[in-house]
Parts: C-alpha cells; structure tokens; sequence
C-alpha cells in the first residue's frame, strides 16, 4: 500500500524547515567568510619606489589588511605571510587613470552598452559610480598594465563618446578596479563636478556629409555667451540655494536635486574639473572659476603651455590627454605633445596623465614614458601617473606612495613600467593579489595554437 499523502500545511512546514535550516547554514558560512582575516602578504627582495624618497634595494613591503603596514629594508617577513619573491623585480604604486570612462562604456558603438552621459545640458546630480559595470570587459584588460585606480568622469569627449551636448555632465567618482559590485570598487563616490567648457569653434566637421561647416562668429559667439550666462545662473542659484538649506525651515523647504549637487562646488568643498583644450577657453575659464571662487582643475589643456604663467599664478592643475597624438594646430611643432609635459612642470604646474576614454586606457603608463623621453624627469613621469592625481583629487593620504596606512595598490614589474616591453608580474588592489589574466591575452594564446 502506497503512503498516504500528507496534508498541505504539513507539507510546506517541512520545506520551510529545509529552507530554514538551509539559510541559516549558509549565513553561518557567509558570515565565517566575511569574518576571516584577509591574507597577509610579504613582497620580498625587490627594488621598491615609494615616490615617498630614494629607490630601497632589496627591501620588503609587508600588506595587511588590504593596506601597506611596513616597507624598509630592514623589514622582516610576519610569520605565516604568503610571501612574493620579488627579486629580480621592482615594486610602484599602482597606476592611477584620473579622467577616463571605464566601465561606464563597453561597445562605443552599441548604444545601449553605453552610458556615458545623459540628455540635457546641465546634469549635475548625476553620479558616475551609480553607472558603472564591474563586469566590463575593459576593467582586466586596463589594469593588466598597472592601472589599479581610476577616476570615471561622464560626459567628457574621447575616443567611446564625442562630448560636448552637456556643460555640466556630472560627478566624477573615483573607483578601484576590482570588485563584485560597485560598493566594493568604490573609494569616494564624488571627487569632482565635471564642466565641458563651452568652446568658440567657428568651423566643425559634419559627419553626415563629410564635410566642413563654416559658422559665423557672431552666430557662435552668442551661443557661447549664452552657455557662459546659463552656468553663471546655476551657480547662483545653487550658492543661495545652499543659504535656504542652512537657515531656513525645513517645513518651507522643497529639494532640488540638482542644486543640491552644486552647493558643495560654489562653496569650494568640491573642485570643478573644467575640460578645455583652446589657450582662449582656458583664459576664459580660469577668469570665471575665479570670478566664483570656485577650485578649478583644468582637463585636456592642449594648450595650456600658452597659458602657463597664469595656470602657475592661480595654482591651478592641469590633467593631459595622451602624448600620443597629432599637435592641435597646423603649425604647431610636430613634437608639441611630447614636449608640454616638461614645460609646464618646469613652469611649476603640477600635471597628470589621464587617457580620457575607456579604449585606450590600457595605454596610460606610455603616455608619461613618451613624456620622459622628450625633456620630462623620469621620477615626475612616475609621479604624473601616481601621486600628481591622487594630490589633485584629494586622494594623497590613500594612494600615490607606497607608505606605511596607505591602500595597498601596488604592482611588481619586470622593470621600468612606463616602458612597453614591461611586464606587470604581480598586481594587488585593495592588498588582495589580483589577477592580469584578460580578454586580450585569452585570445592571443587562442589564436597562438592556431594550427
């Protein structure tokens, strides 16, 4: 005979006890997990620039706890330290990308794997760490050649995305580039409102026809004037919006979003990064941060070694595009590019590299290696890509040297890392050693045991 069935209500009781007895057994092992010390690492016998004072031959970097507890050569491996024979090698900070979209774009030509930036002029609320992808493609690819930090900034023009349609795109976010979710990867959710500067280019390209569009100046010249007004209006309004909220009653007080995100750049709490390339433009939006107090950070600067003296005067940093590209002027000498970086740190303008998109980004550490190699002081081409933008964001007491407290964002190289035929031997994120394996080397061992 057949056992006869159970009611329904005992049977859910009996699978509500599975499940419950399954729960918690997991919560146990998650919350065993969670609870378990993170592993301590030793680099060991390497030759270690911290940026911080002269190269340590042979010496240790102790990481515990996902942050650098020790460095010297007198430093002593902690018992039962995983340990990383470095000899051989040399130990950097790991690279930092400050103005790029990694994450925030995957296929530049595949809308909908785009997120770059949003409709309508002035989108200040906007954060760009709410945007990204951890799962992008680009991540391993990009930090397989050092870069272990970035800053995602939307709405600014490169290679993935033309720009231009926004003046306020948004809030930078600065993110680590490892991580399941974005709360992992995160290290400051804002650390800039972006402006795209708006220009006074008379002639344009049109892509539809392939041709040259010739405007008059006065037509550009007023929508120039009228962009500059509408900014100047936001400001404003965000400065006595911020009033409002300090003084007046809650109960009378209705929220905007928008001026909300202004308030802590018109009271100088957070910096503007200004994107601007035309010595015309630069001048004119330094004139204006100024007029508004605001703290200004110049982005792209093409060029800004015409502008240098006044860059200098008002303390003003300047984030470069790639040195591997065309002079923005006919008759601008063909080494331009290459030769900016070194002016404008002789001029005593504290400069970054930063690859301004997500396709190239990979490419950073070049860009200050091609620098050096036309005028610039090697420490400052490592520093322009370590701790110059980890100074300008306000990032320097976490990242940029390798220092006892600082995030353990490092790499192990075969040499000199601005060089090409380096190889990053070891790479670690937030102190956890993480992997270079990536898109790009999966394909070429694929297609290299091609028969």
């Amino acid at each position: 005979m057949t056992e006869p069935c159970k009611p329904v209500s005992v049977q859910f009781a009996l699978v509500l006890a599975a499940l419950v007895i399954m729960f918690a057994a997991c919560g146990l092992a998650i919350s065993g997990w969670a609870q378990s010390a993170p592993p301590v690492y030793a680099i060991r016998g390497g030759k270690v620039y911290t940026l911080a004072g002269p190269p340590l031959e042979n010496a240790t970097v102790v990481i515990r706890e996902g942050k650098i507890a020790a460095v010297g050569q007198q430093v002593e491996a902690p018992a039962g330290a995983q340990i990383i024979d470095a000899k051989g090698l040399e130990v950097y900070p790991g690279f930092f990308n400050p103005v790029t979209q990694i994450g925030l774009t995957e296929i530049s030509q595949v809308s909908a794997t785009n997120d770059v930036a949003e409709v309508g002029a002035y989108n200040p609320e906007l954060v760009a760490a709410t945007a990204v992808n951890p799962a992008s493609a680009h991540i391993p690819v990009t930090r397989a050649s050092g870069i272990t930090h970035v800053v995602d900034t939307p709405g600014i023009g490169g290679l993935d995305f033309s720009g231009g349609a926004s003046v306020i795109s948004g809030q930078a976010s600065a993110i680590h580039l490892s991580g399941w979710t974005i709360d992992e990867m995160l290290v400051r959710r804002t650390v800039a409102i972006v402006v795209n500067w708006p220009t006074l280019q008379t002639r344009s390209f049109d892509l539809s026809t392939f041709t040259v569009r010739q405007r008059p100046f006065t037509e550009v010249k007023q929508e120039y004037d009228k962009k500059v007004n509408e900014l100047t209006d936001w400001l404003e309004r965000a400065r006595h919006y911020a009033q409002a909220k300090e003084k007046g009653s809650p109960a009378k007080f209705e929220r905007d979003l928008k001026l909300e995100a202004l308030a802590p750049a018109v009271k100088a709490e957070l910096p503007v990064l200004v994107v601007a390339d035309r010595a015309r433009e630069i001048r004119n939006a330094i004139e204006f941060c100024d007029a508004q107090k605001l703290k200004m950070i110049l982005a792209g600067g093409a060029e800004a070694y015409k502008v240098k003296d006044l860059l200098k005067a008002k303390s003003i940093p300047v984030i470069l595009r790639t040195t591997q590209r065309l002079p923005s002027n006919e008759d601008d000498p063909y080494d331009q590019p290459f030769t900016q970086p070194a002016e404008l740190v002789a001029a005593g303008i504290k400069i970054a590299f930063a690859s301004f998109d997500t396709s190239f980004a990979r490419r950073l550490p070049y860009a200050a290696g091609n620098a050096a190699a036309y005028g610039l002081a090697h420490d400052e081409a490592l520093k322009s890509v370590t701790l110059n933008p980890a100074q300008i964001f306000g990032l320097a007491d976490q990242f940029g040297t390798i220092e006892p407290g600082k995030i353990a964002n490092l790499i192990v190289t075969t040499g000199d890392p601005l060089e090409l035929q380096t190889d990053v031997r070891y790479l670690f994120i937030k102190g956890q050693l993480t992997s270079t394996d990536n898109k790009h080397r999966q394909l070429y061992e694929e297609y290299r045991k091609r028969p």
